[in-house]
């Protein structure tokens, strides 16, 4: 599983001109999903976002997590995370899941997330065209992969 996080001032995700997430300050995550991604990556994943700290404390140090800021999170289904460039000039997808497997998995994040930080989280809508409006905070941008985890 990869995730593009962003720490945000404000973003929102539309589908056919019509806003079906949106949030202020926190995190804007892209999440991407592959063959053998299973519920240890997403209980890694949504412990990870949850608790790593991109949010400024007292002394704007970067040592408060969404948790601790109690922030906002979008999640935004996004198979683009996969593609591989290393031939050609089209991108291969042949590593994302396919759709019925990753639309599950990333029901079960956004579920495992929802409970970690005790709150509705705001999302997009699996497979369709989203257009992803945000303020980058900083800007903050990471990428998280389970499958890197050392």
């Amino acid at each position: 599983m990869r995730a593009l996080v962003q720490r945000v001032q404000n973003a929102s995700v539309e589908v056919e001109q019509k806003v079906v997430g949106s949030i202020g300050p926190g995190l804007l995550v892209f999440l991407g999903v592959t063959h053998s991604d299973s519920q240890e990556d997403i209980t890694y994943l949504s412990k990870k976002i949850a608790q790593i700290r991109l949010f400024a404390d007292e002394q704007g140090m970067m040592n408060r997590s969404v948790l601790d800021t109690q922030g906002d999170v979008l999640v935004v289904s996004q198979f683009t995370l996969y593609g591989s460039t290393k031939k050609g000039n089209r991108p291969s997808f042949v590593d994302a899941a396919p759709g019925p497997i990753a639309q599950k998995l990333y029901q079960d994040f956004v579920a495992q997330l929802e409970i970690m930080l005790e709150k509705t989280i705001a999302t997009g809508v699996f497979g369709a065209d989203m257009q992803v409006k945000l303020v980058n905070d900083g800007p903050v941008t990471l990428m998280i992969d389970t499958h890197q985890k050392n």
